[in-house]
């Protein structure tokens, strides 16, 4: 019975962590104040609820008792009366219309905060997964193949950083938004990236901070309804993740997208990705990197087969990707949709200029497009060592196999 209702107090934690946390951001003014609070809560539920039970809402009984926690150590500090008298007067008052009343507005407060740029983009990646996704931080460590003291760390530093800094708990406006806008947006789509395809270790994917970018991404898109591009985000993660299923066989290795077994795609992902693309479309603003990356997704779902793709149309579509970000990742993957579109020659031909580039000397896709446009043009011994030095610069076990798997074709 008590094991039961651990795992039911886990599940709300899960659910109602990051509203709570945001709602008590909004009051003390401090992130780390605000965890430690809503963990406060957690314990005491943690040794009440096995005897008294659940409450009808749960998410409610945590916030009011992290506030009464929150009073505590107000009072017992002596100092910040008239922050003191606030949250008495608040804690007086219904509980639960208040809660209701702001989570949309603290969530969005909470998002921004967690993913200001004064923090690193390891350090904004852990805080939003600790606050906003509910992971423990030895989760966080096993998902991204580092220590758990080096989370740990990351996650208090960047609760200081914040501190000192003195970073404002609000939604920014005008100019600095559009800034903020993308520090968030990268956070989620680099949570979703290191899940879709991992970086190092011996998996090579992770569907977990899949469902947590896409979870995220979710909550954004409701709080942030005419932002085009968290829509544009939303479709790519949708879409890309409806493959999720055919991106490895029974072994865990991988599986390209031309070879995919498209019966395995998640059709509601696809419907519910093109339905946010169109959504971000509705807004009537040019379409922005999510956008575009959105909309080449698209074209790969909308083909029956690999051989029916709009390469044609990709490569559009990465034309003016390229124009907008000035990416060298993107120039190498507009080489690739030139090559399905118009020859291999024609990609190789970009991927060769691409060579000189400083930012992609040690990103092993480079030499492995090249090695794969080498061997389509027969040149297979150049190609093979192309496979070979990827193969060297892979940091994902998984795909080096599958790099040495085409070196030995050659």
């Amino acid at each position: 019975m008590t094991s039961d209702i651990h795992r039911a107090v886990d599940a709300v934690w899960r659910i109602e962590s990051a509203r709570i946390i945001a709602g008590l951001t909004r009051m003390v003014r401090d992130v780390g104040l605000a965890e430690e609070l809503a963990q406060d809560a957690l314990v005491e539920a943690l040794e009440r609820w096995p005897s008294a039970g659940i409450p009808d809402n749960p998410g409610a009984w945590l916030m009011a008792t992290a506030k009464r926690r929150a009073i505590d150590r107000f009072r017992r500090l002596k100092v910040l009366e008239r922050k003191y008298d606030e949250l008495g007067r608040e804690l007086e008052s219904q509980v639960e219309p208040e809660y209701d009343d702001q989570i949309s507005d603290d969530l969005l407060r909470l998002i921004f905060t967690a993913c200001h740029p004064v923090l690193s983009p390891e350090a904004r990646v852990s805080l939003t997964l600790r606050l906003l996704g509910g992971l423990t931080t030895d989760e966080i460590a096993r998902a991204f193949l580092v220590p758990e003291p080096t989370v740990a760390q990351r996650i208090v530093r960047a609760k200081r950083t914040l501190s000192a800094a003195q970073v404002p708990f609000e939604v920014p406006e005008g100019a600095e938004l559009t800034g903020r806008l993308t520090s968030v947006l990268e956070v989620i789509y680099l949570i979703f990236n290191e899940g879709y395809s991992a970086t190092a270790g011996s998996l090579w994917l992770r569907p977990d901070l899949c469902q947590d970018a896409l979870r995220l991404g979710r909550i954004l898109a409701e709080l942030a309804p005419g932002e085009p591009e968290v829509h544009g985000l939303v479709a790519l993660m949708e879409l890309q993740a409806s493959r999720l299923r055919a991106r490895v066989d029974p072994k865990g290795a991988p599986i390209l997208l031309p070879d995919q077994n498209r019966a395995l795609w998640d059709h509601l992902l696809i419907r519910r990705g093109l339905a946010a693309l169109a959504r971000a479309r509705r807004l009537g603003q040019a379409l922005g990197p999510y956008c575009l990356q959105a909309a080449i997704a698209a074209c790969h779902a909308r083909a029956r087969t690999a051989a029916e793709t709009d390469w044609s149309s990709i490569a559009a579509l990465y034309d003016a990707l390229a124009q907008l970000t000035q990416s060298p990742v993107v120039e190498l993957n507009r080489a690739v949709a030139l090559s399905m579109a118009f020859g291999p020659a024609v990609g190789l031909e970009l991927i060769d200029l691409l060579t000189k580039e400083p930012a992609l000397r040690e990103y092993h896709l480079l030499p492995s497009v090249r090695g794969d446009l080498l061997e389509k043009l027969g040149r297979l011994g150049e190609a093979r060592a192309e496979y070979e030095r990827a193969a060297t610069l892979a940091r994902n076990e998984r795909e080096r196999d599958l790099l040495r798997q085409k070196a030995a074709r050659c």
